[in-house]
């Protein structure tokens, strides 16, 4: 894998093509968990893994996998590794898998895994098809951390679960409920595009 290819890679998946602010892919998720840190990051190192296996996997098997099935063979693979994702989370952290509880298995849902299997795997190398797996899922991973972050030290006063705000702090209960996930997406959204524009335009307006 040659170095400007990689680089090429994470810089469209985290800046320029993310999956959430640009794609709009994996809404859900942001809605369901981002009040936490903690199984925010837990969830996102769950699709961010299985986007990378599940690419790796079928990018290796495309040869083999016919036409007419292809979409069911993505779906068994990418059940295979969201299942393994499952156990390991019972075995080590069942308090986190309690917490979770569907979540986990929703991730085989998540428009992320197919669309890079879809638009990348199927054309690029294993190797490769790995790696832009895991950084769409750095990428997914940034933005809900950051959205994590705000809500659950407005809604909780805390991060990861320790108590950041001082004493008397008055939470923001609009941050614990879902309404507000969607509210800090939109800022996202609107900040990311802005400076997008922006960078696109200086280029224009230095030739002039």
């Amino acid at each position: 894998m040659k170095k400007n290819k990689a680089l090429s890679i994470l810089a469209d998946n985290v800046w320029t093509n993310n999956p959430i602010f640009i794609q709009i892919l994996g809404i859900c998720s942001t809605l369901a968990v981002t009040n936490s840190l903690r199984n925010t990051m837990i969830m996102t190192v769950g699709v961010a893994l299985t986007t990378a296996f599940s690419s790796m996997t079928l990018s290796a098997l495309k040869a083999a996998i016919p036409r007419k099935v292809r979409m069911i063979v993505q779906v068994v693979v990418i059940s295979f590794y969201v299942i393994l994702i499952d156990i390991l989370l019972r075995a080590y952290l069942p308090e986190a898998s309690k917490q979770l509880g569907p979540y986990v298995g929703l991730i085989i849902t998540n428009c992320i895994i197919m669309g890079r299997a879809e638009a990348f795997a199927q054309a690029n190398g294993p190797l490769l098809s790995f790696w832009d797996g895991l950084t769409s899922g750095i990428g997914y991973m940034a933005v809900l951390m950051a959205i994590a972050a705000v809500r659950e030290i407005l809604g909780f006063g805390s991060l990861f679960g320790v108590r950041v705000m001082p004493e008397g702090f008055a939470t923001w209960t609009i941050m614990i409920m879902a309404p507000s996930a969607f509210f800090l997406v939109a800022m996202v959204m609107w900040w990311a595009k802005t400076v997008q524009a922006k960078r696109a335009a200086s280029p224009k307006e230095a030739k002039k």
